[in-house]
């Protein structure tokens, strides 16, 4: 495909663009609720933007600009392939792009909101050992309008069956998001925009395997999205050995770097630890992880690991789940105990794009815990 794509364009690029094409700023607008609001409350078979709603100069500008060797393009990712929970509550898109690369998005229902789970990569270069995704290893970073598609894509779906649309929106699916750190920023102004797509800064959350230099960019940057740090370990030494990454930042380098973001930004992180039965549960784990976190502003969610062909660990049991949390609790620290819901999908990042791969898609049935599968 050749030429730009609209979807990787800000408003105020929209309105520099067709400025530049002669016609009037007060196009942009009309350009932009027609691609991100109105078309996502048409019907599935409606996938593009209705020229015959535009004013004449903007739907001459647009047959144009995005017809046959037309500057722009507005090109949608393909839907190669589908999971549906036996509950109805979780739904997992792979998704094909221009270049036959498949990326993975999942909606995830809960009473009265939905919570759309995006990628950012193909692949991830973090090389997390019990991710599916780190597992595969690292392809590309997606563009801004891949990242916006996504969202774009899910809010269609939720439409389409008469749902509200996505209330929360979290960038944990594939890939790292600050080692994509400028596309991501560009998606989320774009994603974030009322006239658009409408979904609050303040309801999207980043999460991070802990890339200290974009921790300390969104700490100087003026960006009210949530942050969430993948922690898994209290130590340097057993954090390394889940996460690669720990040996490039070191622990007490992130723990710095995250005592400046809440200083500078007034906000709190989330710190995600995924509990592997014999790793990192017991309740020394558990003291060491209360006494890391003392003095920030912090929430704990703890994640029964998500079983993946690549990595033989496997989840804590509930009861050292339970007491695992109840010594963060005495600590003073607040945690969520992520439950599993049955959902017979494999919604861990990076295992619908194995299996399909592999040809083994139907063999494989892997939980999910509520809010997300395996995060780097």
């Amino acid at each position: 495909m050749t030429g730009t794509s609209l979807l990787d364009l800000t408003l105020a690029e929209v309105q520099r663009v067709l400025r530049a094409d002669g016609l009037a700023v007060a196009h942009a607008s009309t350009l932009w609720r027609a691609c991100y609001h109105e078309s996502i409350l048409t019907t599935e078979a409606r996938a593009s933007v209705d020229p015959g709603a535009f004013p004449p100069p903007l739907r001459r500008w647009w047959e144009t600009a995005t017809g046959p060797g037309g500057k722009y393009h507005w090109t949608q990712p393909t839907l190669c392939g589908e999971q549906v929970s036996t509950d109805g509550l979780t739904r997992k898109y792979l998704l094909g792009l221009e270049d036959g690369r498949e990326i993975e998005t999942v909606i995830m229902g809960y009473p009265g909101r939905f919570t759309g789970c995006v990628s950012t990569q193909v692949g991830c270069a973090m090389g997390c050992v019990f991710c599916a995704t780190g597992q595969g290893g690292f392809t590309r970073h997606l563009r801004p309008g891949e990242i916006v598609a996504q969202v774009w894509h899910l809010q269609r779906r939720l439409r389409a069956t008469g749902a509200p649309g996505l209330r929360n929106l979290v960038l944990m699916g594939m890939g790292e998001p600050l080692h994509n750190y400028d596309a991501v920023r560009t998606a989320l102004e774009i994603i974030s925009d009322t006239g658009g797509l409408n979904i609050g800064p303040r309801r999207i959350t980043i999460s991070t395997v802990g890339v200290v230099p974009g921790i300390l960019r969104l700490a100087e940057e003026p960006q009210p999205y949530n942050l969430a740090v993948s922690l898994h370990a209290a130590t340097q030494e057993e954090r390394a050995r889940l996460v690669p990454v720990a040996a490039r930042w070191p622990l007490d380098e992130l723990m710095a770097a995250c005592r400046d973001y809440c200083r500078r930004t007034g906000r709190r992180i989330f710190f995600e630890w995924t509990l592997i039965a014999g790793r990192n549960d017991s309740p020394a784990h558990a003291q060491q992880v209360a006494e890391l976190l003392q003095g920030v502003p912090a929430h704990v969610n703890l994640i029964p690991l998500n079983p993946t062909a690549g990595y033989a660990g496997s989840a804590t049991a509930q009861g050292s789940a339970a007491a695992f949390q109840a010594i963060l609790r005495a600590a003073g620290l607040p945690s969520t105990l992520r439950q599993r819901r049955g959902i017979d999908v494999a919604a861990g990042c990076g295992q619908l794009a194995g299996a399909t791969r592999r040809g083994s898609e139907a063999e494989r049935t892997v939980s999910v815990e509520a809010e997300h599968g395996n995060r780097n």
